[in-house]
C-alpha cells in the first residue's frame, strides 16, 4: 500500500483517468507489439470503445502508428499498432571519471548512435563541452523532437533540487548540471545516480519482476533498489549508500573517511591494492620497481584468464568481500533479484561461485534471490540514462 500525502496530493479527475488508460495502453502495446486493438481489450479489460478512442488519440499524438492488416478467415480484419520509435529521439550520457558516453536512442530503447568524450575535471568546461557535443549528435541525428537527456553519474541527486549533491570519483559536490544544460539545449535533463539508471534499465527490460536491486562495481561500489516496482531514492535522493557500510573493524581508510567499507574491500581499485601488496617485497626482501608498479583492474582480470596466482587470489579476495556485501543486501530486502555491474562480470566464471558461497554461509532467510551478471556489451549505465526519459511518458503519472 502506498500512503496518501495529505500534505501533498493532487485529486484524481477525468483527465487523469484518461491519462492513467493511456500510459496502460502504450505499454501494453510495448510489450506486445504488434498488436491489435482487440487483443488490447483482452490484455485491457476495457471496453471496445474506450480502447479505439485512446488508439486513436494516441495514433493523432503519433505514440504509435498502424502497420501490417491481419488475416482471420472471417470477420473485420485486424490492424495492427506499434510503437512509434520516430516519434522523438532520447539522449542518453554517461558520466564516468575519464570517459563520458553519449548516445541517441528512439523511444523503443534503441541505441542508434554513440560516441565518446573525455570527462573534463572542471564542472564548468563538462558542461561546455557536454552541450556542445550533445548539439552536434542532435544535429547530425534529426527527429521531429527531442524528448529529454538522461544523464547517469557516480554520485547522488538531491530528489528535490536536482543537484549533485557529491560524486567523489570525479571530485565534483554541491553542482547544478541541470539548469545549465536545459538553458544550453532546450531539452528536459533528466540526472540520476549511477546504480539506480542501471536498476531502472533492469525494471524495464525484464516483466515481472519488482523487487530488485543493481550492484555497480567500478572503483566505487553503488547501489540501487527498486522495491515494490519503485526506485527507492529515500527523503533526499541518497538511499543506497551501502557501500560505505563498514564490513571490517580497523580496515583500510575510505574516501568517505570510514574505515573497512565495503567499497574499499569489494571494489576494483580494492583487487588492484590486494594485487599489489602480494607483489610487495616482505621485511628483508628486495622487490624491484616494476613489481611494487601499479596494475590496472582490467590487466589483473587479462592476468587471471592465464592463470596468475597473484591475480587469481587479488580477484578472489576481492570476490569475497563482495559476496559478504551481497549476502547483507540479500538478507535484509530479499529482492527476488540482484544483478552485478562491472568489469568484473568479464571474469563471472570465477567470481560467482565465490559470491554464491558467500550469500549461502551468511543470509539464513531463504530469499530466493537469482544473483546474475550483466553484459559489460549491453551497455546497462546507458541504457539506463534512456530508460530515465522514457519513464516520464511510460510510467504511471502520480496522482497522490
Amino acid at each position: 500500500m502506498r500512503k496518501i500525502d495529505l500534505n501533498n496530493f493532487q485529486v484524481a479527475t477525468s483527465e487523469t483517468v484518461r491519462d492513467i488508460n493511456s500510459r496502460i495502453m502504450l505499454n501494453l502495446v510495448r510489450r506486445h507489439q504488434p498488436v491489435s486493438r482487440a487483443d488490447l481489450m483482452r490484455y485491457s479489460g476495457l471496453q471496445r470503445s474506450t480502447v479505439s478512442a485512446i488508439a486513436e488519440q494516441l495514433i493523432s499524438e503519433r505514440w504509435l502508428k498502424e502497420g501490417a492488416v491481419g488475416n482471420l478467415p472471417r470477420g473485420r480484419k485486424p490492424t495492427f499498432l506499434h510503437l512509434n520509435a520516430d516519434r522523438c529521439g532520447v539522449i542518453g550520457v554517461d558520466v564516468q571519471p575519464d570517459t563520458t558516453t553519449l548516445a541517441v536512442a528512439s523511444m523503443d530503447s534503441q541505441i542508434l548512435a554513440r560516441e565518446l568524450m573525455p570527462t573534463a575535471k572542471d564542472p564548468a568546461e563538462f558542461v561546455a563541452r557536454l552541450s556542445r557535443r550533445i548539439k552536434d549528435l542532435m544535429q547530425a541525428h534529426p527527429k521531429n523532437s527531442y524528448g529529454g537527456i538522461g544523464i547517469s553519474l557516480p554520485g547522488r541527486i538531491d530528489a528535490s533540487s536536482k543537484r549533485l549533491i557529491f560524486a567523489p570519483t570525479l571530485g565534483w559536490n554541491e553542482l547544478d548540471l541541470k539548469t545549465p544544460l536545459e538553458h544550453a539545449i532546450g531539452v528536459p535533463v533528466e540526472l540520476e545516480n549511477a546504480a539506480n539508471a542501471c536498476v531502472l534499465a533492469e525494471l524495464w527490460s525484464r516483466h515481472g519482476v519488482f523487487n530488485l536491486i543493481a550492484v555497480t562495481v567500478s572503483d566505487a561500489i553503488g547501489v540501487g533498489l527498486v522495491m515494490n516496482g519503485q526506485l527507492v531514492r529515500g527523503s533526499t535522493g541518497v538511499a543506497g549508500e551501502f557501500g560505505h557500510v563498514a564490513q571490517v573493524q580497523d580496515g583500510p581508510q575510505c574516501r568517505c573517511g570510514n574505515s573497512g567499507c565495503w567499497e574499499v574491500l569489494a571494489s576494483n581499485s580494492a583487487a588492484v591494492r590486494y594485487y599489489a601488496e602480494a607483489a610487495a617485497p616482505r621485511k628483508g626482501e628486495v622487490g624491484s620497481k616494476s613489481d611494487m608498479a601499479t596494475v590496472p583492474f582490467g590487466d589483473i582480470l587479462r592476468l587471471v584468464e592465464r592463470g596468475d596466482s597473484r591475480a587469481c587470489k587479488a580477484l578472489d579476495k576481492m570476490a569475497h568481500h563482495l559476496g559478504v556485501g551481497i549476502a547483507m543486501l540479500v538478507t535484509g530486502l530479499a529482492p527476488d533479484l540482484l544483478v552485478v555491474v562491472g568489469e568484473i562480470t568479464r571474469a563471472w566464471d570465477r567470481v560467482g561461485p565465490i559470491v554464491a558461497d558467500a550469500v549461502k554461509r551468511r543470509s539464513f532467510t531463504h530469499a530466493a534471490t537469482r544473483i546474475l551478471p550483466t553484459d559489460p556489451e549491453a551497455q546497462p549505465r546507458l541504457q539506463g540514462t534512456i530508460a530515465l526519459v522514457l519513464e516520464k511518458h511510460f510510467g504511471a503519472p502520480s496522482i497522490a
